[in-house]
C-alpha cells in the first residue's frame, strides 16, 4: 500500500535561486538536517543533471537518490534507491508565489519494505521534509537554514 507526504513552504527567493539550491548537492547540507552530500561520478559542486545519483549521509544512515525529472526553475523529481522503502519518488515543485517568492510543494508516494511501518514513516518524513522545506526557502532567500 502507498503512503504519501506533502509539505509546503515559501521564500521570498525567485524560483530560479530555489531552483539552484535543489541541483547543486554540495549545498543540501548548508539548509537541511542533511550532514553531507556527494555525487557518483561527479562533483557535487557542479549542477546535477537528470540521471545523476547522489548520496546522502545523516547520522548513521545513507540515502542514494537518482534524479529521474528536472524542469528548469519548476520541478525537480528523484528516486531514493533502496534502504528502508520498496519505492519513493519525491516530487519539489515551485511556482511563483504571488507578490513575489516562491512557493515550495515538497511531496512523495512511497512504499516501506516493512510491513505496518507506513504510518511511522509518513509520520517522520512529514517533520523530517518540513525542516527540509523550511531550510531550503530560507537559504535559497540568502539567510542560513
Amino acid at each position: 500500500m502507498p503512503y504519501s507526504y506533502d509539505v509546503t513552504a515559501r521564500s521570498q527567493a525567485a524560483p530560479d535561486a530555489v531552483f539552484a539550491a535543489l541541483t547543486h548537492a554540495a549545498t543540501w547540507p548548508l539548509w537541511s538536517p542533511i550532514d553531507s552530500a556527494d555525487v557518483e561520478d561527479g562533483d557535487p559542486g557542479d549542477r546535477q543533471q537528470v540521471g545523476d545519483t547522489r548520496i546522502f549521509r545523516t547520522g548513521r544512515s545513507v540515502a542514494r537518490e537518482r534524479i529521474v525529472e528536472l524542469t528548469t526553475d519548476r520541478r525537480f523529481v528523484y528516486d531514493n534507491l533502496g534502504g528502508p522503502f520498496r519505492s519513493y519518488r519525491g516530487t519539489i515543485e515551485l511556482a511563483p508565489a504571488p507578490g513575489g517568492g516562491t512557493d515550495i510543494s515538497w511531496s512523495a508516494t512511497f512504499d516501506p519494505k516493512l510491513p505496518l511501518s507506513g504510518g511511522f514513516w509518513r509520520w517522520y518524513l512529514t517533520r523530517f521534509m518540513q525542516r527540509m522545506a523550511d531550510g531550503l526557502a530560507a537559504y535559497a532567500n540568502g539567510g542560513t537554514a
